[in-house]
């Protein structure tokens, strides 16, 4: 049951109600959610970590500076080296977490599509090159598109703000 929305509501309110509202359904989808999340998560904690503080055998801020502006042709190279470790690592931490998951899904969209418009695209598909062809991209795009149309599910921290704020699972 829904709270009613009265004139009272505080602007905006109604906005976030519609992002972290998750659609109706059984608790396999939940739980594949959750799986989902945790996979991307795991995945862009490894990019993101390694991007900006040379974990995992990453570049650093200062290598990937240099990757994007020389190799993506990004520039300044600097502030999308920290733009996309922000985006990946903090991203991935909020999906862990199911917060503002949608609003991730989206960044990590856009982030993958960079990646194969600047840098994989050229390699093509399932090639052994380093870096390797798209269709890493591909997969963790459709993945992050998921959370980002049907939301964190059940278990996540997005679904007790919508239960506080009164959204209903539609």
């Amino acid at each position: 049951m829904t709270a009613p929305q009265t004139t009272q509501d505080a602007p905006g309110r109604s906005w976030v109600r519609t992002v972290l509202a998750t659609p109706a359904g059984g608790l396999g989808t939940d739980v594949a959610l959750a799986a989902v999340r945790v996979a991307l998560a795991w995945i862009f904690v490894w990019y993101g970590g390694g991007k900006l503080f040379g974990w995992f055998h990453g570049a650093g801020i200062h290598g990937t500076s240099v990757f994007m502006s020389d190799v993506a042709h990004l520039h300044p190279g600097g502030l999308f080296a920290v733009l996309g470790g922000v985006l990946e690592f903090a991203g991935a931490i909020a999906l862990i977490l199911g917060l503002g998951t949608r609003l991730v899904g989206i960044g990590l969209v856009i982030d993958m599509v960079v990646a194969m418009v600047t840098v994989t695209w050229s390699h093509g598909f399932l090639t052994a090159k380093v870096p390797p062809g798209y269709e890493l991209n591909i997969a963790l795009a459709a993945l992050a598109l998921v959370v980002a149309v049907l939301g964190a599910g059940r278990f996540s921290l997005d679904a007790a703000v919508a239960r506080r704020l009164g959204a209903s699972r539609e």
